[in-house]
């Protein structure tokens, strides 16, 4: 399966919302305009709109609302990653840096959720476990649930701070990790629905030290299964097979 990049007019939509942002003709809790309004006004189809605003809905930036619309959301802050994405490019940030930054802060960060969530934060992150099942057929789709479920966990810490710089750590981790999300094998993505699943779980128990070793040891498979995509990745370019290819996506 080949890597899945956005498009130019993709990034036509998000850059059109990153302007309206900067502006100030959107705030927070302001309703974005309507599909119809951003394919008529921007000359782009709706596929592309829709997927210009899962991606901003991964990074954070907005939030669908069933029935209602887009919006820009409330909150814990959102912490400019540009400084860090350029950083990332100088240095060479390596995806063994991006694992081992996510478990420092998100490690502790479920076993802050297990002792603080709300009623509210149980839903947001139960809903998030729902659409990782619902989505394993489409490996960046399920990448943005991915990304909103360990937000929801991270709002539910209690501590904007924490959540902010997981925030930022995220959208950075996004940015890197949709180049290969499309060659997630189902097993990979089976793995990643169950692990969050269980941090769910035992965040709603009330069991802060089996969310914080849960949450552990989902990012660490993580790890392994983005190095296997990687891997598989570079072999293509190469021109030889992916080993997931050798026994097919179950593999």
């Amino acid at each position: 399966m080949g890597t899945r990049r956005p498009s130019p007019s993709t990034e036509q939509v998000i850059a059109h919302v990153r302007d309206l942002i900067g502006r100030g003709h959107l705030r927070t809790g302001d309703r974005l305009p309507p599909e119809r309004h951003l394919v008529t006004q921007l000359g782009v189809s709706r596929p592309t709109v829709r997927a210009a605003l899962r991606a901003l809905a991964a990074m954070g930036v907005v939030e669908a609302r069933h029935g209602s619309g887009t919006y820009i959301p409330g909150g814990p802050p959102k912490l400019d990653s540009q400084a860090l994405s350029f950083l990332a490019a100088l240095h060479g940030f390596t995806s063994d840096e991006m694992f081992e930054a996510r478990r420092v802060l998100e490690v502790s960060a479920a076993g802050m959720a297990a002792e603080r969530a709300t009623g509210n934060d149980l839903a947001a992150i139960a809903e998030e476990v729902a659409s990782l099942f619902a989505n394993m057929d489409d490996p960046q789709l399920f990448l943005v649930h991915d990304m909103q479920f360990h937000r929801a966990v991270a709002a539910a810490s209690g501590n904007p701070i924490v959540a902010s710089l997981i925030e930022m750590v995220s959208t950075l981790f996004f940015e890197h990790r949709r180049a290969t999300a499309s060659r997630a094998t189902d097993r990979n993505l089976r793995d990643a629905a169950d692990m969050h699943r269980r941090i769910y779980l035992a965040i709603r128990k009330r069991d802060a030290e089996q969310a914080r070793t849960l949450m552990d040891d989902h990012l660490r498979q993580a790890a392994m299964h983005h190095a296997e995509e990687a891997r598989d990745a570079v072999r293509v370019a190469a021109g030889r097979p992916a080993e997931s290819a050798r026994g097919g996506r179950n593999a």
